[in-house]
């Protein structure tokens, strides 16, 4: 029997929405309401220095300005800190993480080139040999992680040859993303993972985790991702425009285009409820790609 439909939206609170979060907030909330689900939000904050409270508050005004209504109380990662230290410790005593001494200099210098990045060539899988440790690494086999993307299809990694062991504690002593994501979706319950096809190639290293944790993996579904003129994904660190406040009907309307749901002609210029209103009954994800990159291995 499958799970009841929780979806949620993990903003990072470095600075404000855009057009880009927008869009995938948006596609995560109509997958959600469509199904009939609940629909949680997630403020990403363990880069203390980069992230604050203001931030995080006018993320959430913006959401409710759109319409994009949550369901439950906001959970934020910096209060989670012994959830991610547990979980660490758990691989820790399972040895499937290790200590890692190594710069990323020293990676960059030494480790084969991927399409997505230095691949990490377990230099310290047997050890520190004297040197301090920096960071922790989960350990990787090379066993295809496959999953079956909602819109775009098989996808499948083979995690040591194509990405390497990867870091789950940074060497400043923040917890990684990728340990983070997977202990709160557990947390949280959540079945379905709604976001952007720029963390696709994150997902295999999250189910790995998740076998390991013995968690449930949820269902994953990569929406388009915005680019700006340059062909450069929207983002702050791209200097995106923050949304408009008080919301623009318009605006919402060219996300929903965006997504591949054009607004039907009576509902130009409604208010954004109208407009989410009409949209829950006619989402539909978006056709995948004419031709999607494969992932580097299609075992």
């Amino acid at each position: 029997m499958s799970r009841p439909y929780t979806g949620r939206f993990a903003p990072s609170p470095t600075g404000p929405l855009h057009f880009g979060s927008l869009a995938a907030g948006l596609g995560s909330w109509l997958d959600a309401r469509a199904h009939g689900g609940r629909w949680l939000v997630r403020m990403e904050d363990l880069d203390a220095p980069r992230c604050s409270q203001a931030h995080a508050d006018a993320i959430l005004r913006a959401l409710e300005d759109y319409g994009l209504t949550w369901d439950g109380p906001i959970a934020y990662q910096s209060r989670r800190l012994k959830a991610y230290e547990a979980a660490l410790g758990q691989l820790v005593a399972a040895r499937l993480a290790y200590p890692c001494a190594c710069s990323r200099k020293e990676i960059a210098d030494s480790a084969l080139e991927n399409i997505e990045g230095p691949v990490y060539p377990g230099t310290c899988r047997a050890g520190l040999h004297g040197r301090t440790a920096r960071a922790w690494r989960v350990r990787t086999d090379d066993a295809p992680v496959c999953f079956d993307d909602r819109r775009l299809g098989r996808q499948c990694q083979r995690l040591e040859s194509e990405v390497g062991d990867f870091v789950v504690k940074r060497a400043d002593g923040l917890f990684a993303y990728q340990l983070a994501v997977v202990v709160d979706d557990a947390w949280q319950g959540v079945s379905d993972v709604v976001r952007g096809a720029d963390l696709l190639g994150s997902t295999t290293r999250q189910i790995h985790l998740q076998r390991l944790l013995n968690l449930v993996t949820p269902r994953y579904c990569h929406l388009p991702v915005a680019l700006n003129a340059s062909g450069q994904k929207l983002s702050k660190q791209t200097r995106a425009s923050a949304l408009p406040l008080p919301a623009s009907p318009a605006l919402l309307a060219q996300a929903l285009e965006f997504l591949g749901l054009p607004v039907a002609q009576e509902l130009r210029g409604a208010p954004c409820p109208a407009i989410l209103s009409w949209a829950v009954g006619h989402w539909t994800l978006p056709s995948p790609p004419a031709r999607t990159r494969p992932r580097p291995s299609t075992a």
